[in-house]
């Protein structure tokens, strides 16, 4: 395994601009990439109890897992340098050329922030922010054809959003962090910044060339890819179109209440700044039946594990497959 290539990370809850930033880096000869690899998150998950359920039960695994590091002569050290050995195989398997950085874009690596940062102590890692109001109705937009589909995401605007921050202030000496706003406002300054981080030289040719970057793959951002040819700032204010209605201003002003001015602070946001635009925005009762209606179902549907149920109900007629999950 070659000894210079590093690992590069962006860490940004969903619909934040990444895959944007993503393609801009991948332009860069030095910068190597694929969509979204998620490849860390089993494994690291190898070590904690909760936020899994499996037919293999996933805490006996921990508990087994953990026997078995008692017994390796550095114990987890062990563990966790074969999880970074084995990672950095796979990335340096997917670099074809010789690029000196493998960038992983996955969002929802920001339940192991921390983990992956200690694993990788030479890597390079991005904090991407973006307005919340814009992800929350991004979020609608993208996968809910403009309803209300908050409840698939909590995990993201809710847990994501205090690791994310957490994390920040306990590395940001080491880390490198933008806004989504200021690269489509600047993208020359904070791309020169950014590159300046990563040791790299800003080639001009890098704001036109990433129109060209395909990355291949399931996941990744399937409305902007098509619609960023050119860096534009016309989506910043794209939110005001979707946060219309009572029903979606009122859980937004409770949700920006909820992350209070001390992590906007960390993300380079104003709480009454934010609050005073949302209460500029027009008002307009569309979409305020619907929202009720899937605000209810969203809370039966986290409560419920309404996937899990759905999966026994369809393995029903071979009763021998339901069984528990822990």
């Amino acid at each position: 395994m070659s000894n210079s290539l590093q690992p590069l990370f962006i860490f940004s809850l969903p619909r934040s601009g990444s895959t944007l930033l993503q393609r801009i880096l991948a332009s860069h000869e030095d910068i190597a990439t694929v969509s979204e690899p998620w490849i860390l998150l089993p494994y690291v998950y190898t070590l904690r109890r909760q936020g899994t359920y499996s037919e293999y039960s996933h805490n006996e695994l921990v508990r087994a897992i953990e026997d078995f590091c008692n017994e390796l002569p550095g114990g987890q050290e062990d563990y966790l340098a074969e999880i970074r050995t084995f990672t950095l195989r796979l990335y340096e398997k997917v670099t074809t050329n010789n690029a000196k950085y493998f960038l992983d874009k996955t969002p929802r690596y920001h339940l192991i922030i921390e983990e992956i940062i200690n694993l990788f102590p030479e890597g390079k890692f991005i904090f991407l922010w973006r307005n919340p109001l814009s992800i929350i109705a991004s979020i609608m937009n993208t996968w809910g054809d403009g309803k209300w589909n908050l409840f698939y995401h909590k995990v993201d605007i809710f847990d994501g959003l205090i690791n994310m921050v957490a994390a920040y202030d306990k590395y940001q000496k080491q880390v490198y962090t933008i806004n989504y706003e200021d690269l489509l406002n600047s993208p020359e300054t904070e791309l020169q910044g950014l590159f300046n981080y990563l040791k790299l030289p800003l080639n001009s040719e890098i704001l036109m060339n990433f129109r060209h970057i395909e990355l291949k793959g399931r996941y990744g951002d399937p409305t902007g890819v098509h619609q960023y040819k050119s860096i534009s700032n016309k989506s910043i204010d794209k939110w005001k179109q979707t946060l219309t209605n009572p029903v979606r201003k009122a859980w937004c002003k409770n949700y920006l209440k909820w992350v209070g001015q001390e992590r906007l602070t960390a993300m380079s946001y104003s709480l009454q700044e934010l609050l005073s635009e949302l209460d500029s925005v027009p008002f307009s009762l569309k979409h305020v039946g619907s929202d009720l209606l899937n605000i209810g179902f969203g809370a039966t549907y986290n409560m419920l594990g309404l996937t899990i149920l759905k999966h026994k109900i369809q393995t029903l007629p071979d009763w021998r497959k339901i069984h528990f999950h822990n």
